[in-house]
């Protein structure tokens, strides 16, 4: 399509759009400091004018970030390089996440107290004040196309062809990188910290519609090649940020979170070697989980054990559950690798049934005294690792770690252990063999590849990486029971929700997976009434994800280039900030 006609959704003039646009970016993040109910009973308390509160707060940053990208759009210096894509997409999304986290507020503060009788003359400001950057954002000037569903479509469309930056010298990438770790540490904190749904639902409103605008302005793609230029040290940064978490809690509660989160991850990391990387749908994959913690239950000293007798330290602990593992994969790979496709699949769903059936009936009255049947392995003792009780609280610099604290120090230490192996293994020549017999394994067996070793390989490594975690999972829930070791379940882990993390956080990365688990142990926990309803809500997101980014949210450049050869990304053509006709680059040229 060439017709290069300007006019937007909204009928105005483009000097109208973007003062509109402006001017309610600064209305929506004044609004904020209103009162916008008159009692207290909503969360968050909204009562106090000149001071904002709970929800209020996410308001004025949406606010704030509807300004700064709208000043971008008039050209101010020192913020022109907020737009490199030279787009409306990141105006329209920001705006959007304004009106989203008000209009939400205001409808909860109705729908909590009983009408809108209960709002303060702050919230119908805030409610006006918010509309108007959306509407100054869709008269922005667009291309004219077939359907108003076209239209729509080519704002929220990805910027191609963004032209590249002015190299930067190492040490102020390397600062750009911190920079980003700290509001990225910061962001996730406060999200982990949020102490009510109401609070939590505008906080993602917020974080997506935000992320969307960076993505759309060509800021993602441009921090991206900040990040291939310095691996080490983005990795490196991630995992301090990672560390210093827990000192940012006074609560132990979510440091729990956190180590479940990390654990969660782990598993998934292990699983994305298996199904992202060598291509094979293992349906039972939680089952290895269970395996490493059932071992680690078994030698670790609790009284309830088989052998009560017999305490290892945690070292042999680790490695005898990571082999217990390994030893399961390799059984369980070897006779089933064979097949492919649907077989496989199902072949490996039977196998963690017979799992979680095999350790619920080992009580000694329907088969080997060995697990104590549905009651579990009770009375895990805590880890004592160089003279440190990790179920004891300790004091270092001035801040207080408690027991789960401890516990996602040392999974973080797993986790670098996990990420070392997996970026190992995945620029090896195993991992090139494995992603050969992901794309077409008659191919790459005619090409010399013995595909059958390559992916005993890789289900044995995917089930010591998953063993390893399970170790650390006994230690840390204290018993282990059956219950969690199914393909579907109301919380995670289970075969499911590990699934669908690799799936949504992006198949083939390593960040992927971890966000993938992060969300999908979050959601639940923050949502109360998402838990019965779980798997029905992550099932529409999945649907939604293959339908609009099937590459996940975090994407492998391989499996983006593969989704969206066949035209996808071939956009009706888009408008530069100051109304001309800006050439879209197919993602395939």
């Amino acid at each position: 399509m060439t017709d290069t006609t300007t006019r937007g959704l909204v009928p105005l003039p483009l000097a109208a759009a973007r003062a509109l646009l402006l001017a309610g970016g600064i209305a929506t993040a004044a609004s904020a400091f209103l009162a916008w109910t008159w009692t207290s009973e909503f969360p968050g308390d909204l009562t106090i004018t000149g001071y904002p509160g709970g929800l209020q707060w996410l308001t004025f940053i949406a606010g704030i970030l509807t300004t700064l990208f709208a000043l971008a759009a008039y050209g101010i210096r020192g913020l022109g390089g907020l737009i490199p894509a030279r787009n409306n997409a990141p105006l329209v999304l920001t705006a959007l996440g304004g009106f989203g986290v008000t209009w939400y507020t205001i409808v909860s503060i109705a729908a909590e107290l009983g009408g809108l009788a209960n709002l303060e003359p702050g919230g119908w400001v805030a409610a006006i004040a918010s509309l108007l950057p959306v509407i100054g954002a869709f008269a922005l000037p667009e291309p004219r196309t077939a359907s108003a569903k076209e239209n729509f479509k080519a704002y929220l469309a990805k910027p191609d062809g963004i032209p590249p930056a002015q190299p930067l010298s190492p040490w102020l990438e390397r600062a750009i990188i911190t920079i980003v770790t700290i509001v990225g540490l910061a962001v996730f904190t406060y999200g982990i910290d949020t102490e009510y749904g109401e609070l939590f639902v505008g906080y993602l409103i917020v974080v997506v519609f935000g992320v969307w605008a960076l993505h759309t302005a060509g800021l993602n793609d441009r921090f991206s090649r900040i990040v291939a230029r310095n691996r080490s040290f983005t990795l490196a940064m991630g995992f301090a940020a990672a560390i210093a978490f827990p000192f940012t809690q006074t609560n132990d509660h979510y440091a729990n979170i956190g180590v479940n989160i990390l654990i969660f991850g782990t598993v998934a990391l292990g699983l994305n070697i298996v199904v992202g990387l060598a291509g094979l749908l293992d349906l039972g994959y939680v089952a290895f989980l269970g395996v490493g913690a059932y071992t680690a239950a078994l030698v670790s000293g609790s009284e309830f054990s088989r052998f009560s007798g017999v305490h290892f330290p945690f070292w042999a602990a680790a490695l005898t559950g990571a082999a217990a593992s390994l030893v399961f994969g390799v059984l369980i790979g070897a006779p089933t690798l064979r097949l492919r496709g649907d077989y496989l699949a199902i072949v490996t769903l039977g196998f963690g049934e017979i799992f979680r059936i095999a350790v619920n009936n080992m009580d000694g009255d329907s088969g080997p005294d060995l697990t104590n049947g549905p009651n579990g392995i009770p009375a895990i003792p805590d880890l004592n690792l160089l003279g440190f009780n990790l179920g004891e609280a300790h004091d270092i610099g001035g801040f207080t770690l408690g027991r789960f604290a401890n516990y996602y120090l040392l999974m973080v230490l797993i986790m670098a252990i996990v990420v070392l192996v997996y970026t190992r293994a995945a620029d090896s020549r195993i991992g090139r063999s494995w992603i050969a017999i992901r794309e077409d394994e008659t191919a790459a067996t005619a090409m010399g590849i013995n595909g059958f070793r390559v992916k005993l390989i890789a289900f044995a490594l995917g089930a010591t990486l998953a063993g390893l975690a399970g170790t650390v999972s006994a230690h840390v829930t204290y018993s282990v029971v059956p219950t969690p070791y199914q393909f579907a379940g109301s919380t995670p882990p289970n075969s499911a929700f590990l699934l669908a993390a690799v799936v949504l956080g992006g198949m083939g990365t390593v960040a992927g997976p971890i966000l993938g688990a992060a969300l999908l142990y979050l959601l639940p926990e923050k949502l109360v009434f998402l838990q019965d309803k779980s798997l029905l809500a992550f099932g529409i997101a999945l649907i939604l994800l293959m339908r609009f980014r099937p590459e996940g949210i975090i994407a492998n450049r391989r499996n983006q280039l593969e989704f969206h050869e066949t035209g996808q990304l071939d956009i009706p053509e888009q408008t530069t900030l100051s109304g001309q006709p800006a050439a879209v680059t197919k993602a395939g040229a």
